[in-house]
């Protein structure tokens, strides 16, 4: 596969993403990054945990 046609294959990839907007009608954004300041929070209490001797 040449540079040149892994190019052509991405811009049409690209250009059908485009027509459906990319976003799953079950996702809700604020669920989603809700979750995922749960779970970063989550690992940074973990982490400070095992983290004691400073």
């Amino acid at each position: 596969m040449s540079l040149h046609s892994a190019a052509a294959q991405l811009v049409t990839l690209a250009a059908e993403g485009g027509e459906h907007g990319g976003n799953h009608e079950s996702l809700n954004p604020a669920v989603t990054g809700g979750s995922a300041l749960v779970i970063l929070l989550l690992l940074l209490w973990i982490t400070t945990r095992f983290n004691r001797d400073r």
